[in-house]
């Protein structure tokens, strides 16, 4: 853990392209830049702790730390282009060595605003399993990629390609030129799951806990597709819900 002390730093840090996972507030704090901070930290959508005194004197050990910590995520983020030369590469590797094409066809997976730890490290460990080529993460209003999504995913994180954006809409726009499909889980009008044919390069969406994927994502899909729900509760956790689809395209590319 990387950790960014005192009230200037910290505010720099949020104003810049650090990746910053939480930020830690002594009780009491107030005043101008203690409010750039909090303005700052909720534009990127990360999550601010008020903490007492003892607790933070745990954390943060310099005593000239102005009451205000930061902690840096270590992760590293890929390009969006380094995940789909990636995909691409694999691909074009797997068929010279005489692989069959459907289980190496590019195979993207797009977290939309899942803001909570434990899912996007299920969900990590899930798309490691399942052979995703790299994980798209939205930059704000979503979960850090910190301890608790590594030691959920079970080391997953260490293994799959993440790349973290700034606008999902035009992202899916790249993915379209690159010749990725996209398959969005929606509970709007959309197909059963196991209607869509998956034997094509695939960018499949999965989004918020509570709202799902957001309106105009969904617009911007090729596909929208549910997983029909035969009791009285219409919708499944997200983690869930992402290793059914994935598995369905992993069955279906392995006939």
């Amino acid at each position: 853990m990387k950790l960014i002390i005192g009230r200037k730093p910290v505010l720099e840090a949020l104003n810049s392209d650090e990746q910053i996972s939480q930020v830690y507030i002594l009780f009491g704090q107030e005043g101008g830049i203690i409010n750039a901070i909090r303005v700052a930290a909720k534009k990127r959508g990360i999550k601010i702790n008020q903490i007492p005194q003892d607790k933070f004197r745990q954390l943060v050990k310099d005593k000239n730390a102005q009451g205000v910590a930061a902690i840096k995520s270590e992760q590293k983020f890929y390009t969006l282009q380094e995940i789909i030369e990636f995909s691409k590469f694999k691909n074009s590797k797997a068929l010279s060595l005489g692989e069959e094409l459907g289980e190496t066809l590019p195979l993207l997976l797009i977290l939309d605003s899942i803001q909570d730890t434990h899912n996007v490290g299920a969900i990590l460990r899930t798309a490691e399993c399942s052979g995703v080529d790299g994980v798209i993460v939205t930059k704000y209003n979503s979960a850090p990629i910190n301890e608790t999504v590594a030691k959920t995913s079970a080391g997953a994180s260490e293994f799959v390609k993440i790349c973290q954006v700034n606008n999902l809409a035009n992202t899916i726009d790249e993915l379209k030129k690159e010749g990725f499909w996209i398959v969005g889980s929606y509970l709007g009008n959309s197909k059963p799951y196991t209607e869509i044919d998956y034997k094509i390069p695939i960018a499949i969406i999965v989004g918020n806990e509570e709202k799902g994927i957001r309106k105009l994502t969904a617009d911007k899909c090729d596909f929208l597709v549910h997983i029909p729900m035969k009791g009285k509760i219409q919708s499944l956790n997200v983690s869930v819900a992402t290793g059914i689809l994935l598995f369905e395209i992993l069955r279906q590319r392995s006939k």
